[in-house]
């Protein structure tokens, strides 16, 4: 499986509305700056999100976007389904036609990996992303560049430092 883009960034924005939440309706503008993500992206991402019933809209002035449901119950399974994407590993999407219409060998073993990964997606809510120390560092790390708080080389400094202390680098 390689999740799209249109599924990483599903995920990433409704992260970044879940982690706003309680606060004013949240813009489309406003996770797309602060997410680096296209806002006709975006629009296209929040009408299928709205359309399953993950988010609702607001509006008007001092509109935006607010989660539909309690973040602890959004399952990220359930996020990347309102985009129309799978966690399926079989080069023949699960049709079992892989070899001349017919399974290949490995298609059983494709076909458990995908529900395994399925399976662990939708054990983990928005909620429990929003409480992760690593999630609300990066998210205070983001208000303060929102802010104007770090900018240029203390940003790369506070950027590089963060992946060192993850073990990234």
């Amino acid at each position: 499986m390689r999740l799209t883009t249109k599924g990483r960034y599903a995920v990433t924005a409704m992260l970044d509305l879940a982690l706003q939440e309680g606060k004013r309706p949240v813009t489309l503008q406003d996770i797309a700056a602060n997410q680096e993500i296209s806002l006709s992206y975006l629009e296209q991402l929040f009408a299928r999100l709205r359309a399953a019933g993950l988010v609702k809209g607001m509006r008007g002035p001092g509109g935006g976007y607010r989660l539909a449901r309690d973040m602890d119950k959004i399952s990220i399974a359930a996020v990347i389904g309102a985009v129309d994407e799978t966690a399926d590993m079989t080069r023949c999407g699960g049709e079992a036609n892989c070899l001349d219409g017919e399974k290949c060998l490995t298609h059983e073993l494709w076909m458990e990996l995908s529900e395994k990964i399925y399976e662990f997606l939708n054990a983990i809510t928005l909620g429990e992303l929003v409480r992760r120390p690593e999630v609300i560092a990066v998210a205070e790390r983001q208000e303060a560049v929102r802010k104007g708080l770090l900018s240029g080389k203390l940003k790369t400094v506070i950027v590089e430092a963060d992946a060192v202390g993850q073990g990234l680098k």
